[in-house]
């Protein structure tokens, strides 16, 4: 109950932005990957994640379900900022429990404009702060590359996570993606994620539209190995303000 209550309360808060607003500037066209791009100088935007692993897809019915809501505002036209706020509800098998999981605090930074380099690059700085206060915070840092050739977009992620403590446990990840526009409102794709330092890998397809009050992006991974998840779903929806 208390699950489907914070869903409602997540999206209807979605739905009332939408319904008072009329333009969009941070439109992801992935789910994991992140593009050049960053919020514009003094916009707003709310955005709502939805987020289920399966680790067998035998036994479905054992599941985490996250939902992440993100208020990011831009500083200038190449710099924004952003908070999360995180909750995680976990389908076991005699019993479900659900919980705050805290919060994140990040910031982007897009160097030159648009096809300046050959590729377009951008620096992401993120710190975690887990709510069980015992549990180390954490750093996560993204080289973001990307480039678009007509309707065709290509973005590469190299994700650097590492645990703030003495001899702190360090992830080297990634993030990347291929997707193209066959309307300015409608983009398809397909997406590759993965963990370098545990072996976990994971792809799929990628889909984004967008409305004149919000966008959406849909996007699902599944594992290409034993380590990892069979299935990965997100869903994330954006309305400026």
């Amino acid at each position: 109950m208390r699950k489907i209550k914070l869903s409602g309360l997540l999206v209807g808060l979605c739905l009332i932005f939408a319904v008072t607003q009329d333009s969009f500037a941070d439109r992801r066209s992935y789910v994991w990957t992140y593009e050049y791009m960053t919020m514009p100088a003094g916009m707003w935007e709310l955005e709502y994640y939805l987020t289920t692993e399966v680790p067998n897809i035998n036994k479905s019915n054992i599941n985490t379900l996250k939902q992440w809501l993100e208020l990011e505002y831009g500083i200038t036209d190449n710099w924004d900022v952003a908070m999360y706020q995180m909750w995680k509800f976990n389908n076991k098998r005699f019993e479900n429990d659900s919980e705050y999981d805290g919060f994140k605090i990040r910031t982007r930074y897009k160097f030159g404009k648009k096809g300046q380099f050959i590729v377009d690059p951008l620096l992401y700085l993120e710190y975690i702060r887990d709510d069980d206060f015992s549990k180390p915070n954490v750093v996560e840092a993204k080289l973001i590359l990307a480039k678009d050739l007509g309707n065709l977009n290509a973005s590469y992620n190299q994700i650097i996570k590492r645990n703030l403590e003495r001899e702190g446990k360090t992830d080297h990840e990634y993030a990347t993606g291929l997707n193209y526009a066959f309307f300015s409102a409608f983009k398809f794709g397909i997406e590759s994620k993965g963990n370098y330092s545990k072996e976990k890998f994971a792809i799929g397809p990628t889909l984004s539209f967008s409305t004149r009050k919000l966008w959406v992006s849909l996007g699902a991974a599944f594992g290409l190995n034993k380590r990892t998840d069979d299935v990965q779903t997100r869903m994330i929806v954006g309305v400026p303000f």
